[in-house]
């Protein structure tokens, strides 16, 4: 092994890189326009969702529940009329609209039990069900404070249940959302820049020059590895800092290097499972499709999508066996509770042994492609 030829044909895979646009945007937007999306628009998650209101009732009531709603999660309230209700709702310029009726306090506050009309639109069904329970929550315990204040208390539970959040105690689905697109991206641009490093060579008719140069099959696939992990783990970097702390707010908790030697650690296993799949595929669309088989269920069943206790005990241990399920473990015990190597140790030697197997076993197989190819 030449540690010089390791080098310089690292290189000349970023400067192959450096000349192809179309993958350069990708890496930028997935480490940067992907990330911030992906937090200020998770699913379940309401964000600035535009509400109106037809107060009938213009009691002091009203105006507190009316104040209620505010931002980030809703837009300022926006007051109209019942002829105008229903052509808001068809124009799509409401998500939710309320109607409180005429004498919606005097009726609370003797007991009548009265019903204020909302109207959903369910286009988005996950944020109409997320903002019926945020609005009933709203109005219930504005009235249940008014109830108190007019010295209508009801009788006080006979049990009390102190609870605390951890972890996230402000309970901002963006940093969930941040955090595991970023993991997403790493394990997605490490296996398709690897594989595609390999795919373009055999396209383009260079990987044959360089079958007569006195260089490995070895020296080739380290040299395409280390170059391919460079990009993403200064990126990865980047986005984490410049991208995740500064505009989503995300503190954090674990340490900062440790988390990097993870992303390391799941690179080494990735981008030789990017080389593996780049040798069953002889061009780029074929590579894609090898990729739509094989991602999908990585990114899904990792744990980053769905949590993994609502999965079957059998799925869950299998995919144990793969890097992104004990690298999505090892990044939320660092990022989120900030555990340190005592905690998180056994995941970082499954991602060294999975690693050392996947590499073992791509290397076998590149050695096999390029006899073939000679």
């Amino acid at each position: 092994m030449h540690v010089k030829n390791i080098y310089f044909l690292g290189v000349k895979e970023l400067i192959s890189l450096g000349r192809d646009p179309i993958l350069i945007g990708f890496i930028i937007y997935a480490f940067t326009v992907s990330i911030y999306l992906s937090a200020v628009s998770m699913p379940d998650a309401l964000h600035k969702a535009p509400i109106s209101i037809v107060d009938e009732d213009q009691s002091e009531l009203s105006r507190r529940i009316i104040d209620a709603f505010y931002p980030p999660y809703f837009t300022t309230p926006t007051l109209t009329s019942l002829n105008r209700l229903d052509k808001r709702m068809n124009a799509g310029l409401d998500s939710f609209s309320l109607i409180i009726p005429p004498k919606f306090e005097k009726s609370v506050l003797a007991k009548k039990k009265p019903a204020i009309q909302l109207n959903i639109d369910a286009t988005n069904v996950s944020q109409a069900l997320t903002g019926n329970e945020y609005i009933q929550q709203i109005i219930l315990g504005e009235v249940s404070t008014f109830l108190q204040e007019h010295g209508e208390r009801e009788r006080p539970l006979a049990l009390d249940v102190p609870f605390r959040i951890l972890f996230n105690p402000e309970m901002k689905e963006s940093w969930f959302g941040g955090v595991m697109e970023l993991i997403n991206n790493i394990t997605l641009l490490s296996i398709i820049l690897t594989g595609a490093a390999f795919i373009k060579e055999r396209e383009h008719g260079t990987i044959e020059h360089l079958l007569v140069m006195p260089v490995t099959p070895f020296e080739l696939m380290i040299s395409k590895i280390w170059s391919m992990q460079l990009v993403v783990l200064v990126t990865s970097f980047f986005s984490l800092v410049c991208i995740m702390q500064p505009l989503i707010a995300m503190p954090i908790k674990g340490s900062l290097f440790l988390f990097m030697v993870g992303v390391l650690l799941d690179l080494c296993a990735t981008t030789t499972l990017g080389i593996f799949l780049g040798t069953f595929a002889r061009s780029m669309p074929q590579f894609a499709l090898i990729l739509i088989l094989t991602l999908l269920p990585l990114l899904i069943l990792s744990g980053s999508l769905t949590p993994r206790e609502s999965m079957p005990q059998f799925i869950q241990n299998i995919m144990l066996f793969t890097p992104n399920t004990n690298f999505v473990m090892l990044s939320q015990s660092i990022l989120f509770k900030g555990a340190g190597l005592e905690v998180v140790w056994p995941r970082f030697l499954y991602l060294f042994l999975i690693g050392a197997v996947l590499f073992l076993i791509s290397l076998v197989r590149f050695r096999k492609t390029l006899s073939s190819i000679a």
